[in-house]
């Protein structure tokens, strides 16, 4: 007897999405199992099932991993109902689908890493698992140390408490009351750094990840790609365990 495993796993074991976005498109009507719609989680399917995502069937695909700069004006989705660019378009000529870990804002730019492997997507996304996240801001004033202080102290943010950061103001401009900052946290809330640095005063005009974990932008402009070396996903996969 085949066994049984639950559909939006099979879809993430398959490369084509992480669990929680399998869940979204299985919601949204684009997932068929046996040519039938299936909307409702917790279906079970076996290898006898054949699943197919916009009428295309899944496959078991190779696993692929990517560090992409991603560009300011991009949007961290697969698809957007606004027709604006997303990440994923960058990737059109690669035959597995990749997806996103984890998102930047549309105004954001900087590290993210693009793959088809569903399970490190979940294992790098998951909030125990504490992988240092490293930004750089432009922000409007000309911060002192004591003015930060509260970041490396720990926040309450809309009813939620946010770890202590680290910090390190790199430059500031009297002249234009703009200061450069760097900021490390291991925490993934929504709008996360732009709402720390708004809180002691100091928002954001500019902001870019630089570094996630043990990998860095080195060598790459806005919109380039490379594949992660073995020894840098063998290190990001010992960091997400702990």
């Amino acid at each position: 007897m085949a066994t049984s495993e639950r559909l939006q796993k099979v879809m993430a074991q398959a490369g084509v999405a992480s669990r929680r976005h399998a869940e979204e498109l299985i919601a949204a009507g684009h997932v068929t199992v046996n040519d039938q719609v299936v909307t409702e989680m917790g279906v079970k399917v076996s290898s006898k099932d054949e699943v197919a995502v916009d009428g295309v069937p899944i496959g078991r695909e190779g696993k692929r991993y990517l560090l992409f700069y991603k560009p300011r004006g991009v949007i961290t989705a697969v698809t957007d109902n606004k027709k604006r660019k997303v990440v994923t378009d960058y990737f059109n000529d690669f035959s597995e689908r990749l997806f996103p870990v984890g998102r930047l804002d549309y105004d954001t730019s900087g590290l993210l890493i693009m793959t088809n492997d569903g399970d490190l997507t979940n294992l790098l996304s998951h909030p125990k698992f504490e992988i240092d996240k490293h930004y750089v801001a432009k922000v409007q004033g000309v911060p002192n140390r004591p003015a930060l202080q509260p970041l490396k102290e720990g926040m309450v943010i809309d009813h939620k408490k946010v770890a202590p950061a680290k910090f390190n103001i790199l430059s500031s401009d009297r002249k234009k009351q703009t200061a450069i900052v760097e900021l490390t946290i291991h925490q993934g809330l929504n709008h996360q750094v732009k709402n720390m640095f708004k809180a002691v005063g100091f928002p954001v005009l500019k902001l870019s990840r630089t570094g996630f974990g043990n990998l860095d932008l080195h060598g790459l402009q806005p919109g380039d790609y490379r594949e992660l070396k073995p020894h840098e996903l063998q290190e990001l996969k010992r960091l997400a365990n702990g």
